[in-house]
């Protein structure tokens, strides 16, 4: 669960990349409707445009080689560029060996298979993509220390894993003329049932996204149906300009559902949370959640919201989850069609409306009223009835921590205030103001992981630290949290995950030069 936990933070590398595709295509389409239309180009401002739409399919085009050295990179120990490269070598000698006019001239009954040489022909996909970054990363990780004899030395150590990788991959090949297309086949036939359920497919795909989001495993859902691994690929047919007409779907069915409930069914939950919260605390709760009730309509970024309640409330979060489900549904039933490059807030949408493949994109208004009225009424209700201890009804102690007050005991604080009160001049460290950078205090957030000597590896994904420690008995919940984290997870082993938000890059560029410093 850690390695996956791990390679869903990965894929993240590659998918920002997806930002840029969005701006530069949506734009372009917008310049140049005859870029998706037909026609000559003429004048100026179109030209303009096609060359932004031309610089946008570069990326997606590629999507699956993104995916090959962003996640080499992620998933090496120390994220060296040189476990990119080692992917790129697997990539290439995969995808050449496994080209379908190849294998068919190695293997001829391939040629008269249909299924079979679909799979070759659909072999520079996502998954490969992965497989691929994932070779290059462990041959990185275990051979980049590797000392050769001396006539060898000049391939020594990181030199040494691009030929390992190599290696390897030939073997993956072998392997894969022969699994492939069995797996392939598996894929298409799970994906074309979902495919085949129309609306509800698409609400049964965003209910498990959704649900998937506490493991960070719903990164491998989307590569199914979002990109061409097995024939679907909502969103890169999306972006390049296609029409339903053109796929064996209604093109967009798999993304437009989460634009009523991340931009409007969000910020009504967030409504919903801070009026169930105590009196004397709504104002605090509203602090905390505005932000993020900001942060998903603006840009569609839902975890500093998720992460406030799903451990604290589960079944309040699988009730989220299923209303994702049913909007999906709805949004799909009334010919809702947008999508995103990155996710499903008022940016992607504004940039997607010029697609082609856009449709009834005004219905956001009445599917966005319902969605906020229905994600508040949930959670209006449902918070006070069952008890849930979300934000502004925690546990008076939870909430003392929360307020920001120390986690120490009431004797060690009683001894720092007399130190503090007999020293003339304030020399004590714990007298320093706090570094503090986006809201957090990185001193104490290091602290609360137990120092640097306790962490082995710093990573982070959109929102999260992803540190991995030696030992997990020093991890302090509340001193993190105190000092400006929103959650703390720990989905087992020596993974921890401390929700920060949006900026948690910021935290931990800080975190990596003080441990650099120490």
């Amino acid at each position: 669960m850690k390695y996956l936990q791990k390679l869903g933070k990965s894929i993240m590398l590659p998918v920002a990349c997806l930002p840029l595709c969005g701006i530069l295509m949506g734009i372009g389409y917008l310049l140049c409707p005859a870029s998706m239309q037909g026609g000559e180009i003429t004048g100026l401002v179109p030209a303009i445009g096609m060359f932004l739409v031309k610089a946008g399919g570069a990326l997606i085009d590629h999507i699956a080689l993104l995916f090959a050295v962003g996640i080499g990179v992620g998933m090496s120990d120390d994220r060296d560029g040189t476990a990119g490269m080692t992917a790129l070598v697997s990539w290439l000698i995969i995808t050449s060996l496994l080209q379908a006019d190849f294998v068919a001239r190695l293997l001829p009954s391939v040629a008269g298979n249909p299924t079979a040489l679909l799979a070759f022909q659909k072999i520079e996909n996502p998954f490969i993509g992965i497989l691929a970054g994932l070779i290059g990363a462990e041959s990185y990780n275990r051979f980049k220390n590797t000392e050769l004899p001396e006539w060898l030395a000049f391939f020594s150590r990181r030199r040494s894993t691009v030929i390992v990788s190599g290696l390897v991959s030939i073997l993956a090949s072998a392997l894969l003329f022969f699994v492939w297309p069995a797996l392939f086949g598996a894929l298409v036939r799970a994906g074309l049932w979902i495919a085949s359920l129309g609306p509800v497919g698409a609400g049964i795909y965003a209910f498990l996204n959704r649900l998937l989001i506490p493991l960070g495993l719903h990164h491998a859902l989307n590569n199914v149906f979002w990109f061409d691994t097995i024939g679907l690929g909502d969103l890169t047919n999306f972006w390049a300009g296609k029409t339903g007409a053109d796929v064996g779907w209604s093109l967009g069915i798999y993304m437009s559902g989460f634009f009523p409930c991340m931009m409007f069914g969000v910020p009504g939950a967030v409504l919903g949370m801070i009026r169930s919260a105590r009196p004397e605390k709504r104002r605090a709760t509203a602090g905390i959640l505005a932000a993020s009730a900001l942060c998903s309509f603006v840009c569609g970024i839902t975890e500093p919201f998720e992460f406030s309640f799903m451990f604290a409330a589960p079944a309040l979060y699988v009730v989220y989850a299923l209303l994702y489900g049913v909007f999906t549904w709805i949004t799909a039933l009334t010919g809702f069609r947008a999508g995103f490059s990155f996710s499903a807030g008022a940016t992607d949408l504004l940039f997607s409306a010029s697609l082609p493949a856009a449709q009834k994109t005004w219905l956001i208004l009445p599917l966005g009223l319902a969605a906020f009225a229905v994600f508040f009424l949930v959670f209006r209700l449902m918070i006070p009835a069952f008890h849930f201890k979300t934000p502004g009804n925690e546990d008076e102690d939870t909430e003392t921590q929360a307020a920001g007050e120390s986690a120490e005991s009431p004797k060690a604080e009683s001894a720092e205030t007399q130190t503090t009160e007999h020293t003339p001049a304030p020399k004590a460290e714990s007298a320093k103001a706090p570094e503090l950078v986006a809201g957090c205090d990185v001193d104490e957030i290091l602290a609360g992981l137990g120092g640097r000597e306790n962490i082995l590896t710093l990573d982070n994904c959109a929102t999260r630290l992803r540190p991995e420690l030696k030992d997990m008995s020093l991890v302090d919940e509340k001193r993190l949290k105190s000092a400006g984290a929103k959650g703390v997870m720990k989905p087992g082993g020596g993974s921890v995950q401390v929700v920060i938000g949006v900026k948690v890059q910021s935290v931990a560029d800080a975190l990596r030069e003080k441990m650099k410093l120490s």
